[in-house]
């Protein structure tokens, strides 16, 4: 059975199937991930404007890195962050000893020919109390411009505080909130995410040592997968709904096929009953 309107409806089922198609190759090729050695290089120090410029986003090569900054903390700009566990210990996440404390968060700003603000995690405090005279030892240090190392990490989620909280209470680290409340303004740009500082040098185990603070955990990102089986399965979704695309065509022609061939032979079997009641009945 040929008919214009079936060879028409192959050729959409054709082309219909030809986008699934590609749409799963596709999925597939972005399933294979190629960049997962550089994604996973992450305790390699390396400047911060190599993996990231001073936006809004984070991107992921730059996510759990370990980079480094020159510039100077902003005196005035110190803020606490509560309820934060620190252990102290290489492996933190499994040590029983983890203590409840806050973070001192600092604005520091880095030096250029363009001025860029970075929050930093400067340390950790057993209590808000100790945490507020850790601050006011660091605004009495004299400013001086130092390169800092730590893990660049990405936004932390706001909370909604409890009725029974107060509402000036910082307890997630939120640099977009932090610029809010800096005594200086930023002059230039601000980065997207955060830095948790690491006594890399003389000059930073310095400022925490006379500021009374441990240095907070810092935990290497888990390594990424290198297929990502989400991907996978929507390539098959794809090619499943191409193959029901061709289908539905097959399925639709053939019932079209099957109603004329048993028409047509209906009336065959009319003219048949007729034309044997015309023998069978001369006039």
């Amino acid at each position: 059975m040929r008919r214009p309107q079936w060879i028409l409806a192959l050729i959409l089922a054709l082309v219909v199937a030809s986008v699934f198609a590609w749409l799963g190759q596709w999925q597939m090729e972005n399933a294979i991930r190629h960049n997962v050695d550089e994604l996973t290089n992450t305790e390699t120090v390396r400047p911060i404007d190599e993996l990231t410029d001073p936006i809004p986003g984070i991107p992921e090569i730059a996510a759990g890195a370990v980079v480094s900054i020159d510039g100077a903390f902003v005196a005035g700009d110190y803020a606490i962050v509560s309820d934060r566990l620190n252990s102290g210990s290489e492996d933190p996440e499994n040590d029983p000893d983890r203590a409840l404390g806050s973070w001192v968060v600092a604005h520091f700003e880095r030096d250029g020919e363009q001025v860029a603000s970075l929050s930093v995690a400067v340390g950790w405090a057993p209590s808000d109390s100790e945490a507020q005279s850790a601050i006011e030892r660091l605004d009495a240090m004299p400013a001086e411009t130092l390169m800092i190392e730590g893990r660049y990490l990405p936004p932390e989620a706001p909370e909604t505080p409890a009725r029974s909280d107060d509402p000036h209470t910082m307890r997630t680290m939120l640099p977009a909130h932090l610029v809010n409340i800096w005594d200086t303004a930023p002059e230039g740009p601000i980065y997207g995410g955060y830095l948790v500082l690491h006594p890399s040098n003389d000059a930073t185990s310095t400022l925490l040592s006379e500021a009374g603070l441990t240095p907070i955990d810092s935990v290497a990102p888990d390594e990424p997968e290198r297929v990502s089986w989400l991907n996978v399965f929507y390539a098959i979704e794809w090619v499943v709904f191409g193959v029901v695309a061709l289908f539905l065509w097959y399925r639709l022609a053939r019932d079209a096929w099957e109603k004329e061939h048993e028409m047509m032979l209906l009336m065959e079997a009319e003219a048949n009953a007729a034309a044997e009641s015309a023998t069978q009945n001369p006039t």
